[in-house]
């Protein structure tokens, strides 16, 4: 049989657009796999020109999901430009909105996006399989996903007046401060968050065990993983160092200041898609295909910031026998467990004094020419690099978006999941979703790496060698 090409267009249930292209052998196996980001990304480039403090305002613009995150990066860029460092109550009221982004980002993958297929099956008709599909079947675990975003909702709202694109982290600090009726009335979600993230744990476990074989193999592979812990190895989603661990657990670099980043991370230009494929440079490419994200940051950290959550983290890590996780399906594990530790953080800094100071930030002009600002972004480590002129002016403006990192490893799961499950060109549509599962394993924003909106229907092509269309399938 000649080689052909199977062509998912786009996938779903994801944010941004995007195709996956299966390439069978004569054998009718899959033989590659490749995923196509199809949207054009040019933020960097119409931010040059403007003035370096503008940034924490203009990038949160990128993403409708993770704006806190990029404002953290830019404004952490900008202060290095600046030469300042933020006040205390600050930084608790910035930690406070990140992580309300986190948890309220988490539970729209978890409960809205992948849920569908752990509660209807894979193969279930996928006209109910959906987030409606789940308000009709089981409006618990919907309401519960949107009352989780809401509260992450409310954190940027009680904290800077807006639900979502923020604009009180600014370079030096953050605009406003928390009043005591505003802390009064986030504390009391607290309960119910803390619910919420036990049954998405409960329903993860319950699917888990029925399922344990095949899940542990779900586009499960070897790379090296990158999150930023503190110096004795502790999760961190604000601040720290860069670790890197490899597949067997061994440390590869440690405790990189971020601004070096550079140093570590280059990346490779790939013919069939927009996002490049960014590696660890000491291994060079493929040797140095890393991941980040829930999954990575909780493979490098030795251990969690608060009980729950390290309860939890102690039976994740127990799965890999010593070795860090390396199926995919785990990402939403590694998401729960996150969950758990965002909210129980929250509840640590929300009755902290400093909290309602009223010192919330430091001034200055442009000190120096080039910064580099970096924050644990919900799909993983994100980077903001800026220079400036004399003026203050942008004259290069570089954003490593965690999901352009997860990259190669996409590719790599979409690969091993459709070795596994599809046989041929004649593709049952369960096989299908579980390729687009292994995708959503690792919740990719494309529109924010990307930097583009849209909607996103669904056309499945298989082609013969000459590029002629054998089959469509639309949904």
């Amino acid at each position: 049989m000649a080689d052909k090409t199977i062509v998912i267009h786009p996938v779903t249930r994801v944010e941004g657009h995007a195709k996956i292209t299966l390439v069978l052998g004569d054998d009718g196996r899959v033989a590659d796999a490749r995923f196509h980001v199809e949207e054009f990304r040019g933020f960097e480039k119409f931010c040059e020109g403007r003035h370096f403090t503008e940034m924490p305002i203009i990038t949160p613009r990128i993403c409708g999901i993770c704006p806190v995150s990029h404002a953290v990066a830019s404004a952490k860029a900008c202060e290095n430009i600046m030469a300042v460092e933020v006040p205390p109550t600050a930084t608790l009221l910035r930690r406070l909105m990140h992580l309300g982004q986190m948890f309220s980002s988490h539970a729209l993958s978890f409960f809205h996006l992948s849920s569908p297929d752990f509660l209807f099956g894979w193969d279930s008709d996928p006209a109910s399989r959906n987030i409606l599909g789940i308000a009709e079947k089981f409006p618990d675990v919907a309401r519960r996903g949107i009352r989780l975003r809401k509260f992450g909702q409310e954190l940027s709202s009680r904290l800077s007046g807006k639900k979502i694109h923020t604009g009180a982290v600014v370079p030096g600090g953050v605009t406003q401060a928390l009043t005591e009726e505003n802390r009064a009335a986030l504390l009391a979600w607290i309960p119910e968050a803390k619910e919420s993230v036990e049954v998405a744990l409960g329903l993860y476990k319950k699917y888990w065990d029925a399922n344990r074989k095949e899940m542990e193999a779900f586009a499960r592979f070897d790379t090296l993983y990158l999150g930023t812990v503190k110096p004795d190895g502790t999760h961190e989603l604000y601040d720290g160092k860069l670790r890197w661990v490899d597949a067997e657990g061994k440390v590869a670099a440690d405790q990189v200041d971020p601004a070096r980043f550079a140093e570590f991370i280059a990346e490779r230009p790939l013919a069939y898609s927009y996002l490049k494929a960014p590696y660890f440079k000491p291994l060079g490419y493929p040797g140095g295909v890393y991941r980040v994200g829930p999954l990575a940051r909780l493979n490098v950290a030795t251990k969690m910031p608060t009980p729950r959550a390290q309860k939890e983290f102690e039976n994740f890590r127990s799965m890999g026998g010593g070795r860090p996780i390396g199926s995919s399906f785990a990402f939403h594990h590694a998401r729960i467990i996150e969950m758990m530790t965002s909210v129980e953080q929250v509840e640590m800094i929300l009755n902290d004094p400093l909290v309602t100071l009223n010192d919330l930030r430091a001034e200055a002009g442009r000190n120096r020419s080039e910064g580099v600002g970096c924050s644990e972004a919900p799909r993983g480590t994100l980077f903001h690099h800026y220079t400036v002129d004399v003026h203050g002016i942008l004259t290069g403006v570089n954003l490593l978006i965690a999901t352009g990192q997860n990259n190669p490893a996409m590719n790599r799961a979409v690969l091993e999941v459709a070795k596994t499950y599809v046989h041929g060109a004649d593709v049952k549509e369960g096989a299908l979703n579980r390729v687009e599962g292994a995708i959503r394993c690792y919740d990719p924003c494309l529109s924010c790496s990307t930097h583009a909106v849209g909607a996103m229907p669904l056309l499945l092509e298989i082609q013969d060698p000459a590029g002629r269309v054998l089959r469509q399938i639309k949904r």
